[in-house]
C-alpha cells in the first residue's frame, strides 16, 4: 500500500486534463445544456483563499452536472480594467498593461494549480482591444438610440481616484474603491440612460425564484419606484418655482416648510443674495459630506438651515419658509420635499426640533389627533380635515383629485418616480475602454464607424493622477479627421467604468473568437442564460443591475432573446481571518499556493466546503485544514487497502446479503442521496461532505468486522472478501464514495478510480445511481413525548403500521403514564408519537 503523495496525484491530473482539453465543449442539442458561472476575478496580483471559495463553490456544481450528463460550459476570464492597475503603474512606474498581465498570468497558475475545471481557451481579458472593441460596438449603437448621452451636472468626485463615481460606487459617503470621502463637481460626462428600463427591471424582479430574497429586496430598494405627484411651489414673489415630489398630495394643506437637498442648484442662488452666505455655504457643504446612504436612509441627526426665502403652498396660498437639510439628496426626486410633520416622521423630527407648526389634516379612523399634543406623526390612511373643499374624503380620493385639480390648474401632475438614476461611466483615467465618439465642430458629436473599431489605447501615456484624462495629452490620440465630414476634429478622452466591462462578458463566452460580432446569437441561444451563478453579495446592486441592463439592451438589437442572464444566484460568504474580511491591505490574507504545498489542493477545497455553508461567512483556521488532509488519508488508505477485493466483485443484483451487509448497501445509497440533495438543489456542500465523511467511518467499521481494516503495515497482506456478498457491497460503497468525492476533490478521485480499475475518468462513469428500495432503512428510531417532553425512543421496522408505533410507544413510557389517564395518542408522519395524559380525578 503506498502512502498518499497529493502534490505528485495533482500535477498529474492537471497535466492529463489539460492535455485532453478535458473540458473544453461546444455546442450539442444531444445534451441538456449547464452553463455555470462565477463572478470573474479583478487581476490585482495573488489571489488568496477568500477568492478560491467563490471559485470552489462554482467547480462543485460544474462537476457535479458533468458527471450527471449535461454538457458544461464552465469558464473563467479577468475583469482587467480599472483603477488599481492605473494607480499601481502611478506608485510603480510601470504601465498599467504590463502589471495587468502579468498578475494575470499568476493568478491563472494559482487557479489551475487547484485543479479547477475551466474551458481555459474561452479566456478573456477584457483590457484586450478583442474584446473592449465590442464594448464600443455596442456604445455606438446606445448613443444612435439615445441610450448613451453626453451632460453636464454635479458628479461624485474622489480625489484619491481622481475620478467620477456612479452613485452606486458611493459606500458609506466615500469611494467604494480606497474610502476617500466623496465630494461634488459640475462635469461633462457621458451616461447610459438604465431609466428607460426601470419599470421592467423591477417588476421582472417578481418572477426570478432562483434568487436570494435579499438581493431582490436590494434591487428593489435601489430601483425604488414611487407613485406620486411632482407639485410646484412658486417663489414668493419671483417667477421661478420649486418642485417637488410627494406620494401624499392629499396632505399638501399640512405642509408647512420646504426643505431643499444640499446639491440643489438654487442653494448657491440663495446663498449669493444671503446676508447670511458664509452660514449657508458652510452648512450645506457639511451636510454634502455626510454619508449619502445614511442620509437617505435616515439613519444620520436631522439638520438643517433656513434660507430666509419663502415659498407659496399652491393649494392653500400661504407662504411656508425654505430650508436645506441634510436628510434630503440632489439626486432623488427633485431634489427637494414639502415638510408635512404631521403625516411623516421624519418631517415630524424636523418641524419639533426647528420649531416649525405641526397641523393634523388626515384623522385616522379610531380616535382624533390633537396637533398640539402629537407625539409622533401619522401616516396612515383616514379622512381629511382643514383641507379646504377637499375635507371629508378619503385619502385616496383625496389624492385622486387633488393630482387631478394640479394638473388643471397648471401646479403639478401626477407621476411615477424612481431611486434608480442614469448610469454615469465618464472615467477620467487612461486603464478603460477608450469611449468610441469623436467631437467635430461642423458635425457635432460623432460615434466611430465599426470599420475603425477598435480604437485603441495608445502604450505609452502620462500617468499623474490629475483630474483631466491622460488620453488628452497625447495628441496623436486626441487630433483626428471627423468621420462624418473629414475635417479637423479630436477624440473623446474619458474612457468608460470598468463595470461596462462586466455587464455582458457573460454572453462573450459563449462565442470569445468572434471577429465579426460581439457574439453569435445562436451560441448564446444555445447556452444562455447563466444556469447558475456565483459570487459576492457586495456586487447584488451594483454589477447585477448593470448586467440585466446591458441584457436588454441585447435583446432589444436582435442579439439575444433572453431577458435575465442569471437563472439562478448564490451569494458566498466571506472569508475572515482574526475577526476580518481577509484582505491584503489588512495583512491577513492565505496564500493557496502555501497551502498547496503543504497539504494539497484537494484538501484545501474540502476544508473551505466543509467549514460551513456557502452563503456564510468562514473564520480561516490552519487546524481544519490539517483536519481535511487527515481525512483524505483516511479515504486514501481504506480504498487504496480494499482495491484488491473489489476490483472484480461483481454487481450486487441477486446476492444474498446479511444484516451487516444490508446496513452497508442502506449507508451507500442513504449517502447517495443526501450528498445528491445537498450537492444540487439545496447547495448545503458542507453537510454532503458530512456524509461521506460517515460513509467512510462505516466503511472502516464494516471492513474491520470482516477482518479486511487496513492497518498501515507495509507487510499488510492483501485482503479477501470470503463472501461474494461482502465483496459486492465493498465495491459498490468504495465506487459511490469516490464519485461523490470528485466534484470536492478531483484529483484524489481520478486517481483512485483509475487504481479501482476504471477507464475514461470519473465523469465518463456518470453519477452514482440511487436505489431507493436500498437506501430504505429497516429499523427506525422514533421518539416518544408525554406531554410534550421526549419520555423514551423505540426501534421499530420501518414499515411498521401506527397501530404497531402506538402500542411499542405506550410500552415504552409505561411508567411516566402510570397513575394517570391517557388522553389521545398521536402518530405525527411515522417519525414521532405524542402521549397526551392528564391526571386522573
Amino acid at each position: 500500500m503506498s502512502d498518499y503523495h497529493p502534490q505528485q496525484i495533482e500535477k498529474k491530473w492537471q497535466a492529463h486534463w489539460a492535455a485532453t482539453r478535458a473540458f473544453e465543449v461546444t455546442e450539442d442539442r444531444s445534451k441538456p445544456k449547464f452553463y455555470c458561472l462565477e463572478m470573474f476575478a479583478y487581476p490585482s496580483g495573488h489571489a488568496h483563499v477568500g477568492h478560491v471559495r467563490n471559485y470552489m463553490i462554482g467547480d462543485i456544481m460544474a462537476r457535479t452536472m458533468r458527471m450527471r450528463g449535461y454538457n458544461v460550459l464552465h469558464p473563467f476570464g479577468w475583469d482587467a480594467f480599472g483603477l488599481p492597475a492605473e494607480n499601481a503603474a502611478i506608485q510603480n512606474q510601470t504601465h498599467p498593461e504590463s502589471w495587468t498581465l502579468d498578475n494575470i498570468a499568476h493568478m491563472k497558475g494559482q487557479l489551475q494549480r487547484l485543479g479547477i475545471s475551466y474551458a481555459w481557451e474561452r479566456e478573456l481579458a477584457t483590457c484586450l482591444p478583442d474584446y473592449y472593441r465590442w464594448n464600443q460596438w455596442l456604445f455606438t449603437r446606445m448613443f444612435r438610440r439615445g441610450l448613451a448621452y453626453r451632460r453636464r451636472s454635479a458628479v461624485n468626485w474622489c480625489a484619491s481616484c481622481q475620478t467620477v463615481l456612479a452613485n452606486e460606487q458611493v459606500v458609506d459617503g466615500g469611494c467604494w474603491r480606497c474610502g476617500t470621502p466623496v465630494t461634488q463637481r459640475e462635469l461633462d460626462q457621458w451616461c447610459l440612460r438604465i431609466t428607460a428600463y426601470a419599470d421592467e427591471l423591477l417588476s421582472a424582479l417578481d418572477g426570478m425564484e432562483g434568487w436570494p430574497e435579499k438581493v431582490l429586496t436590494m434591487q428593489r430598494n435601489w430601483i425604488g419606484r414611487s407613485e406620486g405627484a411632482r407639485v410646484r411651489f412658486p417663489l414668493a414673489e419671483e417667477p421661478d418655482a420649486i418642485e417637488v415630489f410627494t406620494t401624499r398630495i392629499d396632505t399638501i394643506y399640512g405642509a408647512t416648510f420646504v426643505v431643499i437637498a444640499p446639491e440643489h442648484p438654487l442653494v448657491e442662488r440663495f446663498a449669493a443674495e444671503s446676508a447670511n452666505a458664509a452660514a449657508l455655504r458652510e452648512a450645506a457643504a457639511r451636510f454634502r459630506a455626510q454619508d449619502r446612504a445614511a442620509r437617505m436612509q435616515g439613519e444620520v441627526e436631522k439638520e438643517g438651515v433656513d434660507t430666509g426665502r419663502l415659498a407659496l403652498n399652491p393649494f392653500t396660498k400661504r407662504p411656508v419658509p425654505i430650508w436645506i437639510g441634510n436628510f434630503v439628496l440632489g439626486e432623488y426626486g427633485t431634489g427637494a420635499i414639502m415638510g408635512v410633520p404631521g403625516h411623516d416622521q421624519r418631517d415630524f423630527e424636523f418641524a419639533r426640533k426647528y420649531g416649525l407648526p405641526v397641523p393634523v389634516v388626515v384623522q385616522p379612523d379610531d380616535r382624533v389627533l390633537d396637533s398640539a399634543r402629537l407625539e409622533a406623526s401619522f401616516d396612515g390612511q383616514g379622512t381629511l380635515v382643514d383641507s379646504g373643499p377637499y375635507t371629508g374624503l378619503r385619502s385616496d380620493e383625496g389624492n385622486r383629485r387633488m393630482t387631478a385639480d394640479a394638473q388643471a390648474g397648471g401646479i403639478g401632475e401626477g407621476t411615477v418616480q424612481y431611486r434608480l438614476k442614469d448610469w454615469g461611466v465618464s472615467r477620467q483615467r487612461y486603464w478603460g475602454t477608450p469611449i468610441p465618439i469623436v467631437h467635430c465642430e461642423r458635425c457635432g458629436m460623432v460615434p466611430v464607424p465599426d470599420d475603425q473599431l477598435p480604437v485603441l489605447l495608445p502604450k505609452v501615456a502620462e500617468f499623474t493622477g490629475r483630474g483631466d484624462s491622460p488620453l488628452a495629452h497625447v495628441p496623436e490620440f486626441v487630433n483626428v479627421a471627423c468621420p462624418g465630414c473629414g475635417g479637423t476634429a479630436r477624440r473623446e478622452t474619458d474612457t468608460m467604468d470598468t463595470f461596462v466591462d462586466s455587464s455582458w462578458y457573460f454572453y462573450r463566452f459563449c462565442d470569445p473568437h468572434n471577429a465579426s460580432l460581439p457574439f453569435d446569437p445562436a451560441k448564446v441561444d444555445y447556452w444562455g442564460p447563466v444556469d447558475f451563478y456565483s459570487g459576492g453579495v457586495e456586487h447584488a446592486i451594483l454589477h447585477l443591475i448593470y448586467s440585466r441592463f446591458f441584457s436588454r439592451v441585447f435583446r432589444d438589437l436582435g442579439l439575444v432573446t433572453i431577458s435575465e442572464p442569471f437563472s439562478r444566484l448564490l451569494t458566498q460568504g466571506m472569508v475572515l481571518r482574526h475577526g476580518a474580511v481577509m484582505s491584503k491591505s489588512r495583512g491577513n490574507v492565505v496564500d493557496p499556493d502555501d497551502m498547496i504545498q503543504k497539504f494539497g489542493a484537494d484538501a484545501l477545497r474540502l476544508y473551505v466546503m466543509f467549514v460551513a455553508p456557502p452563503e456564510k461567512e468562514v473564520e480561516w483556521a490552519d487546524t481544519g485544514l490539517e483536519g481535511s488532509f487527515r481525512f483524505l488519508s483516511r479515504v486514501w488508505r481504506i480504498v487504496d487497502h480494499l482495491i484488491p477485493a473489489v476490483r472484480r466483485a461483481s454487481a450486487p443484483a441477486g446476492l444474498a446479503f446479511d444484516g451487516d451487509e444490508r446496513a452497508l448497501r442502506r449507508r451507500t445509497h442513504a449517502t447517495i442521496q443526501r450528498v445528491t440533495q445537498g450537492i444540487d438543489p439545496r447547495m448545503h456542500l458542507n453537510t454532503a461532505i458530512s456524509a461521506l465523511m460517515e460513509l467512510v467511518n462505516d466503511l472502516y467499521a464494516f471492513a474491520e468486522s470482516r477482518g479486511i481494516r487496513p492497518t498501515g503495515r507495509d507487510d499488510e497482506p492483501p485482503p479477501v472478501a470470503e463472501r461474494a456478498e461482502t465483496a459486492s457491497v465493498l465495491r459498490e460503497a468504495v465506487e459511490s464514495l469516490v464519485l461523490m468525492l470528485s466534484p470536492f476533490v478531483p484529483h484524489l478521485a481520478e486517481e483512485l478510480w483509475e487504481r479501482l480499475g476504471h477507464e475514461g475518468g470519473v465523469v465518463a462513469a456518470g453519477w452514482p445511481a440511487l436505489d431507493p428500495e436500498a437506501a430504505r432503512a429497516e429499523q427506525v428510531e422514533i421518539p416518544v413525548q408525554v406531554n410534550g417532553k421526549v419520555r423514551a425512543r423505540v426501534s421499530l421496522p420501518a414499515d411498521a403500521s401506527e397501530d404497531q408505533m402506538r402500542e411499542a410507544a405506550l410500552e415504552a413510557v409505561r411508567a411516566h403514564v402510570a397513575g394517570q389517564d391517557v388522553v389521545k395518542v398521536v402518530v405525527a408522519h411515522g417519525r414521532l408519537v405524542s402521549v397526551v395524559v392528564r391526571p386522573r380525578t
